[in-house]
Parts: structure tokens; C-alpha cells; sequence
């Protein structure tokens, strides 16, 4: 499809991602399988910049122990506290970014991955800015710097490659995404895989 048509790439995501009612039922399925995994959820927030449709993403600031200065979602693990998946989202998006939960859309949810490395099970959850992003505010302690990635230019097969690593005997592949000075790649690799999947044109 042509990812620079606005309001189709809109329409198709409605229609074809899972309805946020099914977050946490895809989360236990897989759960079942990966029982000592611990949960979260990251938001992936379109917006309209210069006409064009864009997604927030977030450099992970370097102090932080785990995956530091790497590039991914607004996002973190579920606290007992929140109600839903989506919850989580817009509340970690809220404290990392500054992004004003009234001003998202949620559209529906991408299926669950799981992290090898650090144990997670990591809901994606997909929502449009109708109204813009707003004053966004980094929380610096956690976020070094904020990235509005271009969706078309995200989906050019130059700039993404894929390679074949093994740990404890599972050979799983791994995605990479080139922009600009950026590698993207780790389970944000892996979701934005899965969302421009979601995209291409239907099978006739």
C-alpha cells in the first residue's frame, strides 16, 4: 500500500491490528509458554508531521542498566496499579515523554514479544495523534533524546537488513533498521518488523 496515504495507513491499522480488549489475553497466551517473563507495554504514536505520517521513538538515556542509549518506544512494565495493557502505555509514555494521555487514539495492539535477554513480555500498542503530540517533555534521567521517525522512509528495504543469532541453542532473527545515524534494532527491531508486515498489501 502507499504508506504516504495518510488516511488509508489510518483506516488499514483499524482494521487490521488486534482490538486493545485482547491485550491481556495475547499477553497469557504467551505467558503460558514464558511463565517467569514479566510484563510491559510500549506505545507506538503516530502523529502528522509536515503532512506525513511519523512515530515517536525514544534513545534510552546511557546511565540506565539495562539497554542503555539504545533506540526504542515510549514504554515499561506493567505496576499493579494499572488497569489494562494500554494503561501502561499511555502512562509510561505520560512519564517518559510527556505525552498527554486525552491526545492519543489507541488504534489496537500488535502481538506480544517476548525479550530473551531481559525476560519480557512487551505489549505494543499502536494509537494516532489526531491533534498532534503536543509540549513534549523528556523525563532526562531515563530519555537522552526524542526521534519522529518518518514512516515511509522506515519501510525503505535499503536501510533494513536481518541476521541469524543463536543463544541457548534457539536461532532467532534479528532486525535492523539503518535511519539516518540511528541502528534500531533488539525487540523495537522486531515490533516495527512486525507492524510494517501489517501494512503491505492484502493477498489477493
Amino acid at each position: 500500500m502507499n504508506l504516504s496515504n495518510n488516511v488509508e495507513v489510518i483506516r488499514v491499522l483499524r482494521e487490521r491490528l488486534q482490538p486493545v480488549s485482547l491485550a491481556e489475553s495475547l499477553v497469557d497466551t504467551i505467558e503460558g509458554q514464558q511463565e517467569n517473563a514479566r510484563k510491559a507495554a510500549v506505545l507506538l504514536a503516530f502523529f502528522l508531521q509536515d503532512d506525513e505520517l511519523h512515530l515517536i521513538l525514544i534513545r534510552r538515556a546511557s546511565t540506565l542498566r539495562s539497554h542503555s542509549g539504545e533506540i526504542a518506544f515510549p514504554g515499561g512494565k506493567v505496576d499493579a496499579t494499572d488497569h489494562s495493557m494500554v494503561t501502561t502505555a499511555l502512562r509510561e509514555a505520560y512519564e517518559e515523554i510527556g505525552l498527554q494521555p486525552e491526545l492519543v487514539e489507541p488504534l489496537g495492539v500488535l502481538n506480544p514479544v517476548f525479550t530473551v535477554v531481559s525476560n519480557y513480555l512487551i505489549m505494543p500498542v499502536v494509537a494516532y495523534l489526531p491533534h498532534g503530540s503536543g509540549n513534549l517533555v523528556l523525563q532526562e534521567s531515563e530519555v537522552a533524546e526524542l526521534l519522529t521517525v518518518n514512516l515511509t522512509r522506515l519501510a525503505d528495504p535499503a536501510i533494513t537488513h536481518t541476521e541469524q543469532w543463536t543463544r541457548g541453542n534457539q536461532t532467532r532473527t534479528i532486525h535492523f533498521y539503518d535511519y539516518d545515524q540511528y541502528r534500531i534494532w533488539g525487540a523495537t527491531g522486531r515490533i516495527i518488523s512486525s507492524l510494517l508486515e501489517l501494512l503491505k498489501p492484502a493477498s489477493p
